[in-house]
């Protein structure tokens, strides 16, 4: 393993039609463009986004993933990092300010909560982007597609095991729960193969098998 690295990022722009695909808004008027971005513009400001990763070697057989100081059980994601040497592990979170305005316009405003929710995703989505990004300037090398627990055959219980080897909670402040959800909510932990060869999988939908998401890109 690598040292561990902590940072703060920046984010860029919004992709306001991210932000509509995730609310399975296929056309949007002037009033919901409006809405999304006073939502924009009350949000960002109030991010704060943290990640933390580090690099590990990998060997992959029968299924299972091993990373030296622990292994992964799952025929998908040793499929995902079949022929890789190395592979970097992840936790991306967008803060808690996110949680509280999902929450208070989820009460007063459904249309706003809505929005405020595919905007969180959009977000995070983006800066799991940013943090890969700098895993492969920093590698030298190309990244696989990103692979989470609960994907495929990888169980939600592998949070368990990322929680511990990155001390994610003490780095960053997120926690996991008995249910082994993440708060905040708008947090990812993620697995990338790191590939001595370009790789030309990165979009995400393209490698995904379920071809029926609603949020699947045409």
């Amino acid at each position: 393993m690598t040292a561990l690295t902590v940072k703060n990022y920046a984010l860029p722009a919004v992709d306001e039609k991210e932000v509509l695909r995730y609310a399975a808004c296929r056309e949007a008027n002037e009033q919901v463009l409006a809405l999304l971005r006073e939502c924009v513009k009350e949000a960002e400001e109030k991010l704060s986004c943290k990640a933390c990763y580090a690099v590990f070697p990998v060997n992959v057989g029968n299924g299972v993933c091993d990373f030296g100081s622990f292994s992964l059980r799952s025929t998908a994601l040793s499929n995902r990092l079949k022929g890789c040497k190395k592979a970097a592990i992840f936790c991306a979170t967008i803060g808690l300010e996110m949680d509280r305005f999902i929450a208070k316009y989820g009460k007063i405003s459904p249309s706003k909560g809505l929005l405020m929710q595919a905007l969180g995703t959009e977000r995070v989505e983006a800066f799991c982007s940013v943090v890969c990004k700098e895993i492969e300037r920093v590698a030298g090398a190309s990244t696989t597609v990103r692979f989470s627990p609960g994907y495929a055959d990888l169980p939600l219980e592998a949070q368990t095991e990322i929680f511990r080897v990155l001390e994610i909670s003490k780095g960053i402040g997120v926690y996991l729960s008995d249910s082994l959800l993440m708060s905040p909510s708008k947090s990812v932990t993620a697995i990338v193969g790191i590939c001595e060869q370009k790789n030309e999988g990165r979009e995400k939908c393209r490698a995904c098998e379920k071809t029926d998401c609603t949020y699947r890109r045409e």
